[in-house]
């Protein structure tokens, strides 16, 4: 019997908060094996504000080094790389330097890439609000072209109305409906991986 997709979930600019457990179990209801680190080492925020002053304290080049650090000991099985925000900025510099990455699942949050990025038809889902005021159509437009050079296979789904962490239900951001339709694309495009070679 095959092992299970291994999905590493990255937490927001919030910290490792109950939303980002509750998303992992129902990936692992959904028969995924899920990993969720903690990479301002148990801290967490009430407020956006709050989140981006840990952010800010650690540091950009920290987070990444914590973030290598905690798939290392996974990465040979060809991991799917997902996460929230800031985690999904994070989960994009990690896939597109894995050339083991199974897929790229983005909820809310997308990174800049190098201009050398190259990846051999990388499955990426993004998932973003509509208008979002940290993911502007124009950023998210040329995001798109260039995601495109690099050789990823993009698609991008839009809530219109919706906040910004809208999939987390204690944030005023959230919006059930849209939660819903983005978890069952999103789960959707998950099997799709399972079933992939």
């Amino acid at each position: 019997m095959a092992s299970p997709t291994t999905i590493v979930l990255f937490h927001s600019a919030y910290g490792l908060r109950p939303a980002v457990h509750t998303a992992a179990e129902r990936l692992r209801a959904a028969g995924y094996e899920v990993h969720v680190p903690d990479l301002y080492a148990g801290r967490t925020a009430e407020t956006v504000e709050d989140g981006m002053a840990i952010k800010d304290e650690i540091g950009r080049e920290e987070l990444l080094h914590r973030a290598v650090k905690a798939v290392a000991p996974l990465s040979e099985r060809g991991l799917v790389y997902a996460g929230f925000s800031l985690g999904g900025s994070i989960a994009q510099n990690l896939a597109l330097g894995d050339e083991k990455a199974r897929g790229l699942l983005l909820l809310h949050g997308t990174s800049d890439l190098p201009e050398d990025a190259s990846v051999d038809e990388l499955p990426v889902q993004l998932h973003v609000a509509d208008p979002d005021p940290f993911e502007p159509h124009d950023w998210l437009n040329a995001w798109y072209l260039r995601m495109g050079r690099a050789g990823a296979d993009v698609e991008i789904y839009r809530y219109p109305g919706a906040g910004h962490l809208f999939t987390d239900p204690d944030l005023p951001d959230y919006d059930q409906d849209a939660a819903e339709s983005a978890w069952q694309v999103a789960l959707g495009f998950l099997d799709s991986l399972r079933e992939a070679p």
